[in-house]
């Protein structure tokens, strides 16, 4: 009998650090969301305090840095300069799957619906959307639910659903392949040009 209280009293003891560390990841998670919210907003400010406000000036704090861009790439970046965060200004642009970071950490962006699908399907993260932030008929906040990061406040949705949303508001997905420690990352922002939360 006593054996049994202790297995008993093991599981409990290992179902409570197993929440404990889901809250920790959770907290981790909202840490990372409030650094990068701050930070584009800092980005919004520094734009309009020196570009005075015009769209399309092109202020040198926002010159264009980008590599591996198209033509398309490009004129988008130039269209939205001053409404684009500096690190998407700056990336490294993919395309396809097969196209892949030169180092560790460094700060990539697509609008590619393969290489965001591709980036979340080897982190095993879903699609998923902050439920009561839609706007009409289209998802609100997009996000992606990663396995063991206390998504239960997530809702879930298809491809689809994600990429129309995504497309609809002009979005840049910004994301690290791997940390500089060589670590693989789940770091991602997603850059607004009308600069509503993605």
């Amino acid at each position: 009998m006593a054996t049994k209280d202790k297995e008993a009293e093991k599981e409990k003891h290992t179902a409570k650090e197993k929440d404990q560390h889901k809250e920790k990841d959770t907290h981790k998670v909202k840490m990372h969301e409030d650094h990068a919210a701050k930070a584009k907003e800092n980005d919004k400010h520094d734009s309009k305090a020196k570009s005075g406000n015009h769209k399309g000036t092109g202020s040198k704090d926002h010159e264009l840095k980008g590599t591996n861009l198209t033509k398309e790439d490009r004129k988008f970046l130039e269209e939205h300069s001053d409404e684009l965060s500096k690190s998407t200004m700056r990336a490294r642009w993919l395309h396809s799957a097969d196209e892949h970071e030169e180092r560790k950490g460094q700060t990539l962006a697509t609008r590619s619906h393969e290489v965001i699908q591709h980036w979340a399907e080897e982190r095993q993260a879903e699609p998923a959307t902050v439920p009561n932030t839609e706007h009409g008929d289209h998802l609100g906040v997009l996000r992606f639910n990663f396995p063991g990061y206390g998504g239960r406040s997530l809702e879930t949705v298809s491809w689809d659903e994600w990429f129309k949303t995504f497309d609809d508001r002009e979005l840049v997905f910004i994301f690290q392949e791997h940390k500089r420690d060589g670590q693989q990352s789940n770091f991602f922002i997603l850059d607004n040009p009308n600069r509503e939360d993605g």
